[in-house]
């Protein structure tokens, strides 16, 4: 048996979701190779020499383009045994199926790679019905993966850039938003990767040459003590080096006692996912913070040193132009533009398979026909003119990845001016600070730039 993992985008990180199952495989015997798609090309040698290939997905983007590689497999190895697994692989268990995917697994695969690897006939228990698996997690093993040189760097404010590695401190998440993928799955769940796994791993990537530790947890702090007791060893283990984290603006304003420590420790940047500063929205989607508490934590985060950047999903079925605008002028008032990475001013919400959106009259009356090609229920605004600012603003950021900031959000703002028949207007003078990012200028729910496809 030889089994070939397969990733096909993971935002511009060296893949979790490879290392941790090449790791179980590896263990109980199982040759395995990786393949990062997005960074190294997927040979037909790769995939006639598999028993058993999977693709992981752990995102919408991902899963998309996997649907050629699957199509590509059955005609160089039509023996091979097909797997999908985690987040968005149960999520679309009958479009995977359609293909001739053999076996879907969720998020929590790496036991169920070994068993269908060691016993092909086996069957798996789908995770919507029978709940997530609890795992005793391992140490990932990253030796067959790109160098992380490879892979996103890190954008400092002076102009250097730092080698990136990332990790998982918890997976899963205890909140119910709806239009969240995670929640079709997890279900309120997570699952919490023992300390000395965490820092195993952190420890075997500094030596490989990350500078900067991504903490790719969906919340860092869905179990604050867990969050804090990590930090702590990080610092005492990982001197010298920094890292990021995800939290909600309710954890961080709940926990933020907090803040002063992540600061000490090393934390450059928060990305919390704000996505709307519409009460209204916020309560469709099901956030748990309201407009005022997304201000109050741009105060408590900058009171603490730390950098914000807020994520969004500024179009959906409830956006209106004046509130396309208010939500800009927001940002330009909180000093926030340099905060925000342009595709997050043009994202749309994405109603996939599974979504809790669905409950939504309002969405039931703005969606079509499920479409397979796109693997969505598309929808449309009851206003034209939102859905062509939104398509016009989409083609402005994708003809200028890796614009300037300051720029490009006024070139956004300039069609929505447009778009809401008011005069343009000069961008608020700011003094010229960056802020520490990531250089993957793409995100979540937004189609990855061309280049990122040379491989596939």
């Amino acid at each position: 048996m030889r089994a070939l993992l397969v990733s096909t985008y993971d935002l511009g990180r060296q893949p979790f979701g490879l290392a941790s199952p090449a790791a179980w495989l590896r263990r109980a015997g199982i040759e395995t190779d990786c393949v990062d798609a997005s960074r190294e090309r997927l040979t037909d040698e790769h995939l006639a020499a598999a028993s058993l290939v999977a693709f992981y997905l752990p995102m919408h983007t991902a899963t998309r383009l996997a649907g050629g590689l699957i199509t590509r497999v059955r005609r160089v190895n039509p023996d091979a045994t097909l797997v999908a697994y985690g987040l968005y692989a149960p999520l679309n268990r009958d479009w995977l199926t359609e293909r001739g995917v053999a076996h879907v697994l969720g998020p929590e695969a790496e036991a169920g790679l070994v068993e269908l690897a060691t016993n092909p006939g086996s069957q798996i228990p789908d995770p919507r019905s029978q709940g997530v698996p609890r795992l005793e997690f391992i140490q990932p093993d990253r030796s067959s993966l790109p160098p992380l040189t490879r892979y996103a760097t890190l954008q400092m404010p002076d102009g250097s850039a730092r080698v990136v590695g990332s990790t998982d401190g918890s997976r899963g998440c205890k909140h119910l938003c709806r239009h969240c993928p995670i929640v079709p799955v997890y279900q309120g769940q997570f699952r919490v990767v023992p300390i000395d796994v965490v820092m195993a791993d952190v420890r075997a990537q500094v030596a490989a040459g990350a500078q900067h530790i991504s903490f790719a947890d969906p919340d860092f702090l869905n179990g604050p003590t867990h969050a804090r007791r990590i930090v702590e060893r990080f610092a005492a283990e990982c001197p010298g080096i920094s890292y990021d984290v995800t939290i909600k603006v309710e954890h961080l304003r709940n926990h933020a006692d907090m803040l002063p420590l992540l600061k000490r420790t090393g934390c450059l940047f928060i990305t919390s996912a704000v996505e709307s500063i519409d009460d209204a929205v916020l309560l469709h989607l099901r956030k748990g913070h309201t407009r005022a508490d997304f201000i109050e934590v741009v105060s408590l985060t900058r009171d603490a040193g730390l950098t914000l950047a807020p994520t969004f999903v500024p179009f959906s079925p409830w956006t209106t132009i004046d509130g396309y605008l208010e939500l800009l002028d927001t940002l330009e008032q909180l000093d926030l533009v340099e905060h925000v990475a342009p595709i997050q001013l043009v994202i749309r919400l994405l109603v996939t398979s599974g979504s809790p959106l669905l409950e939504l009259s309002d969405v039931q009356s703005a969606v079509g026909e499920f479409d397979a090609g796109s693997l969505t229920w598309p929808w449309r605004h009851r206003d034209p003119r939102v859905d062509a600012l939104q398509d016009a603003a989409m083609r402005l950021v994708g003809s200028r990845a890796g614009g300037a900031r300051a720029e490009m959000f006024h070139a956004i703002a300039s069609l929505a001016r447009e778009a809401a028949g008011v005069p343009p207007r000069a961008l608020r003078p700011r003094p010229a600070a960056g802020v520490p990012c990531l250089d993957e200028p793409w995100y979540c729910c937004a189609e990855p730039a061309a280049d990122d496809l040379r491989f596939i």
